[in-house]
């Protein structure tokens, strides 16, 4: 199934600005400009996520995160996740959109001279610098937020505190969007030309993928974080998570080519179709929605923005990846 951009896309997604937070409308600027095929309608949609983000920005090159009802911000710039993930945004506009590239450079380059203390804000934002380092290879503020996103996870990720045989990972416990981190490295590795880090994030991701698999399943962290000793499966799973491993399984497999992690951003869309820990199908065939969560006995009914647009960023992964891979004869899993 290839779930795409559209006009029908559900009302949730078709107005930025009913969506209230940045941390959501990243992920809609993200997908609308990796279609590889957009039709007017999404480009046009691209254009409004990418303006919701331009007024979310401050001066300082901060984000704001939340819109209330009377179209006032309800809080003040930061560098939190939603600056990482605008950065995300922007860094993938300014890389695949044509006619949102130049604005999309001068927002990113506004924000990505500033720093997070935070490893997922950073590691969200070096994603959108390694995005603009596909198409401005010597591009020197990404190139710098690229690296200093590296030098924050990567040695976290061998800290003698938490490195172990039972745990390759760089904090002490799973927490949300997990497969950011170790993609934040691989991208780094790649693009900046360091073995070391693509070596490490490959590592962490495969040890990810392991713990994130049930029975040649995925069987997602928890929404509550996850720690060695707790049992699995852990309830509520949530889309987000999903997409992120996907993300990071589709980009290990563009660099190493290796089938392992295509099969993997497969069992990632079959998870939502319902190959999951109950068998619950976590997408809505009618609306063309994604439901919030899964549960122990079922499913979060609800059709949120950010879990519908998970579920398509998964999907658009799996299928780009088994369009071009489909025609050298490779056995993918069957379409979800």
């Amino acid at each position: 199934m290839t779930q795409r951009v559209s006009s029908s896309t559900p009302s949730s997604l078709s107005d930025a600005w009913n969506t209230g937070t940045a941390s959501t409308t990243w992920r809609a600027l993200v997908v609308t400009t990796r279609e590889p095929d957009p039709q007017e309608a999404t480009t046009a949609l691209a254009a409004t996520y990418q303006r919701f983000l331009a007024n979310a920005q401050g001066e300082d090159g901060g984000f704001r995160n939340r819109l209330g009802a009377d179209l006032t911000w309800q809080d003040e710039p930061d560098v939190s996740d939603c600056w990482g993930r605008a950065l995300w945004g922007l860094g993938t506009a300014a890389a695949r959109s044509p006619q949102l590239a130049d604005e999309a450079m001068e927002l990113f380059c506004l924000s990505a001279v500033r720093r997070s203390p935070w490893t997922r804000a950073m590691g969200f934002a070096a994603l959108g610098a390694a995005e603009v380092l596909t198409v401005h290879p010597d591009h020197e503020v990404a190139r710098h937020l690229l690296a200093d996103a590296a030098e924050l996870i990567g040695p976290l990720a061998t800290h003698e505190q938490w490195a172990s045989p039972q745990w390759h990972w760089a904090e002490d416990r799973l927490r949300y969007a997990n497969a950011a981190l170790p993609e934040a490295l691989i991208a780094a590795g790649h693009r900046l030309g360091e073995p070391r880090w693509l070596s490490r994030g490959l590592d962490m991701l495969d040890w990810l993928l392991g713990i994130e698999t049930n029975d040649g399943h995925i069987s997602a962290t928890p929404a509550h974080g996850w720690s060695l000793g707790q049992p699995r499966p852990g309830f509520d799973q949530q889309p987000i998570e999903v997409a992120a491993l996907a993300d990071a399984c589709a980009r290990a497999h563009d660099l190493t080519g290796d089938l392992r992690w295509a099969e993997a951003t497969e069992r990632c869309a079959a998870w939502f179709a319902g190959s999951n820990d109950t068998g619950t199908a976590m997408m809505d065939p009618v609306s063309g929605g994604g439901y919030d969560g899964l549960e122990a006995h079922g499913r979060n009914e609800n059709q949120g923005a950010e879990s519908t647009l998970a579920m398509m960023s998964t999907l658009q992964q799996a299928s780009r990846l088994r369009s071009r891979d489909a025609p050298a004869g490779r056995p993918l899993l069957p379409t979800p």
